[in-house]
């Protein structure tokens, strides 16, 4: 009876390796992402919340247990010939372990733990990122916008083409557009040319005091598309701490 259960393969062939399973990976990624930012928020809210895990006075951070997932899961990715449903299964822990490791992503850059502080926002972008990235993938977007096969040299040209636009859209702090641009050029030119954000390694390097200035002023907290954004981060991940703590 066991045995006829396991080999139900629930999905057919659209959860093999591959875009299939990617989708698996990327829906229970966000899942766990949302689960485990409120539970942090009810910890943070309540006290009948049971909260993280301590032993011996040493907070175990969830990052812990999503990189102990993905290891287990990726190492049974290439170790063993995985068949349906244990396919799913393992590519549902991978995508666990990303969530609860990307929602401390900002404890991963700092080395201290910034969670609810202004700093801590980072790891809401992360995921932000990641998921648009995950996305295009499943959704079987070509990167570098390759739809049509091209020669070699035509291929390596386009690739550094978009490459570079990609890398200074990341320069000008606007991650998201570069990340989206490695898929579709076109948001990468647009993350290229626009106004770089004022503390972003662009604008340190090339801007003076003019141009720093107008950066200020476009992405100043009180204009109604990053009061936007803002609301938007604050209702999934949760305001910060005015402390910082």
């Amino acid at each position: 009876m066991l045995a006829a259960i396991v080999s139900i393969d629930p999905f057919g062939a659209r959860a093999h390796p591959g875009a299939g399973a990617g989708f698996l990976v990327l829906a229970a990624f966000l899942v766990s992402f949302l689960a485990i930012r409120t539970s942090a928020r009810l910890t943070r809210s309540v006290s009948w919340w049971p909260g993280g895990v301590e032993t011996g006075g040493v907070h175990l951070h969830h990052l812990v247990w999503g990189i102990v997932l993905m290891m287990v899961a990726g190492f049974l990715a290439f170790a063993a010939p995985l068949t349906a449903p244990w396919w799913h299964i393992d590519a549902i822990v991978f995508g666990i372990g990303m969530g609860f490791t990307l929602d401390e992503f900002a404890l991963w850059v700092r080395l201290e733990d910034v969670y609810w502080s202004e700093e801590g926002r980072s790891s809401f972008d992360a995921v932000v990122c990641a998921v648009a990235f995950a996305a295009l993938v499943v959704l079987g977007t070509r990167p570098f916008g390759l739809d049509e096969p091209l020669s070699l040299w035509g291929t390596l040209i386009v690739a550094l083409v978009v490459v570079a636009l990609a890398c200074a859209a990341f320069a000008k702090g606007r991650v998201l557009l570069g990340v989206v641009g490695l898929f579709v050029p076109v948001v990468g030119l647009v993350g290229a040319v626009r106004l770089a954000r004022p503390g972003s390694p662009w604008a340190r390097a090339r801007y003076g005091d003019a141009q720093r200035q107008r950066a200020e002023i476009r992405f100043a907290a009180t204009r109604p598309a990053q009061r936007l954004c803002r609301r938007l981060s604050d209702l999934v991940a949760g305001r910060p701490s005015s402390g910082g703590g």
